[in-house]
């Protein structure tokens, strides 16, 4: 069976790779596109490498595409429209890939509910990058042997999310592991505690935005004498997501409920 797939947030440096992408798959097709600042343009005209029948107009809103036979729709819009649209798909019965960030454990408790409810698959990820989904589930298993770790989270001068949806996940995902065992609370912090960075579930979290970053985070593990640091450096080209999405998009279809992070769907919920 051939997947039926919508993309939200074609026209973005994300979405336009997942959209070639899944254009050039022999078991899925493109149905549907969504551009608010795109609508009404080809994907040949936005300049996709696409073959011309997969040639699809893109439409402005989310419930314009969905009113189609949709089986999975993938987001890759912003922090602002995720949410919405995500609860929108679910609600329609449809499976979602999630690849926008800056959502909270609360919005993903509240999605995870209505999937539940409507018998669904969602699968979440701040980064579907194959790689950084490995940097990720080394970070945690060491995190079952060393007590004491902070993340540090890199991106370019212009992200409007800090911390990354990457480092927030991870962040969370740790805490699940263990107590984060820090030398001195935080609240006896001389000074400005906020050095100290936001803390997430038990864990310090440090967000540079400098040009010349692309993305990368780096989960630093200390012990006395000691300090092993597991880090995952993106680069310039969007390419490392799709074939992680791809994955997602393949292995939904079986997900009832939510799953966050393309680690848990390669090696199993922890």
């Amino acid at each position: 069976m051939t997947l039926r797939v919508c993309v939200a947030g074609v026209s973005g440096w994300t979405g336009k790779a997942v959209a070639e992408g899944i254009c050039a798959a022999a078991d899925m097709t493109l149905v549907a596109a969504v551009s608010r600042s795109s609508a009404g343009k080809s994907l040949l005209e936005l300049g996709l490498r696409v073959e011309s029948d997969c040639d699809v107009v893109v439409v402005a809103t989310v419930e314009e595409a969905l009113s189609q036979p949709i089986d999975v729709f993938v987001d890759y819009t912003s922090a602002a429209a995720v949410k919405q649209h995500t609860l929108c798909a679910v609600d329609k019965g449809i499976s979602v890939i999630v690849g926008s960030s800056g959502l909270t454990a609360d919005d993903f408790a509240e999605i995870e509910k209505l999937a539940v409810s409507k018998n669904v698959g969602v699968i979440a990820c701040g980064n579907f990058s194959i790689t950084a989904a490995l940097a990720k589930h080394f970070a945690l298993l060491a995190a079952e042997y060393l007590p004491s770790w902070e993340i540090l989270d890199y991106a370019g001068s212009t992200k409007m999310d800090a911390p990354s949806g990457t480092a927030r996940e991870l962040a969370e995902c740790l805490e699940a592991v263990r107590q984060n065992k820090l030398g001195r609370e935080i609240k006896d912090v001389v000074g400005d505690s906020a050095a100290r960075g936001a803390q997430i579930k038990g864990t310090p979290v440090h967000s540079l935005r400098l040009p010349g970053y692309v993305l990368s985070f780096e989960t630093i593990f200390g012990l006395p004498e000691e300090r092993l640091t597991v880090r995952h450096d993106a680069g310039t080209s969007a390419l490392p997501y799709v074939d992680g999405t791809l994955l997602a998009l393949r292995q939904v279809g079986a997900v009832k409920g939510l799953i966050r992070g393309l680690d848990q769907l390669m090696f199993g919920k922890r």
